[in-house]
């Protein structure tokens, strides 16, 4: 598989990236021994570039599966907490848990509008420290936020942008408000202008948008600036169709199979908000015992109507 070179980082990244966060505990629960044989078969097929996070639990998949290999894949690490001590400790767990002495790509996971990336000013001090030790090669941002990702161009020890975007602007928010898929290509395009490197998530909206796969898979691969897209795989017949699609070898008519697919709320990011319980058309979304939303399947259509208004992308279609 081709290569392509992310930003000022200098590192080579395939254009399909492999997101960890699939068969973690939060999402398909993936045994150690599946998921890392996943993990280790998109290697084998040419995918070299690696998206995790330290609230994933997902770090001993990664060993795992390059215990006793060549493989050297580029990993992208990230962590939410906003102090300098809290990204050292970040750091040093992501090296000693995935057996590598330095991580490719750390960023601040999922910046939101001001102030918030004020506010983490600590823990982008030490990000800034880390790289200039040698612990990181490349630092920079994950968001879902347009306005983020305007900003950052105007930073000069920005070297990554980790933005959400999708065909259909699902999740992606401006301020407290909805945001629009020109917006943040727009946004993308100024930090690619700036020599920042861009990498997409959320390009099926969560799973979401998985019927529409090719629209889907086309509309962020021929957005300006963007080097390589993150999907989530928990299957190797997952890998197979992606390796299609990156070599111009799939069935252009293809749709995958999601009729087995159901909408999933991932509690671990839900903030109890209540959009999706107002939207849903079967009333088949209630608050738990924790005030978070949670999903009655005996009359839930699995429509999707709740997933455009979940404003930080905790509905997702498994």
């Amino acid at each position: 598989m081709k290569k392509n070179i992310l930003g000022k980082t200098g590192l080579e990244v395939t254009p399909i990236g492999f997101g960890v966060l699939t068969m973690g505990n939060t999402q398909l629960n993936l045994s150690l021994e599946d998921g890392s044989d996943v993990l280790r078969y998109a290697l084998e097929k040419g995918i070299n570039f690696l998206d995790t996070a330290q609230y994933y639990e997902t770090y001993p998949y990664i060993k795992k599966a390059l215990k006793g290999t060549n493989f050297d894949p580029i990993i992208a690490s990230k962590c939410l907490d906003p102090g300098y001590e809290d990204m050292k400790f970040a750091i040093e767990e992501a090296r000693k848990e995935m057996d590598r002495d330095v991580i490719d790509i750390f960023l601040l996971h999922e910046v939101r509008s001001d102030p918030d990336f004020e506010n983490r000013a600590g823990a982008w001090e030490y990000l800034q420290e880390a790289k200039a030790k040698g612990l990181v090669k490349a630092i920079g941002v994950s968001t879902h936020h347009i306005d983020v990702a305007e900003k950052i161009s105007s930073i000069k020890e920005m070297d990554v942008l980790f933005p959400l975007i999708n065909f259909q602007s699902l999740g992606i928010r401006k301020g407290a408000e909805a945001g629009t898929k020109e917006e943040m290509s727009a946004a993308i395009k100024k930090a690619a202008i700036s020599n920042i490197g861009v990498f997409a998530m959320k390009v099926f909206g969560g799973g979401n948008l998985t019927g529409h796969y090719l629209e889907a898979l086309n509309y962020v691969k021929n957005l300006e600036g963007i080097s390589s897209m993150m999907i989530g795989f928990g299957y190797k017949e997952e890998i197979d169709r992606i390796i299609e699609y990156a070599e111009n070898t799939i069935d252009p008519n293809y749709i995958p199979d999601i009729s087995n697919k159901k909408i999933t709320i991932d509690l671990s990011t839900c903030e109890g908000c209540g959009a999706c319980i107002k939207r849903c058309p079967n009333k088949a979304i209630y608050r738990n015992s924790d005030g978070l939303a949670e999903i009655n399947y005996e009359i839930c259509l699995n429509c999707g109507y709740c997933a455009p208004k979940c404003p930080v992308r905790a509905i997702i279609m498994l």
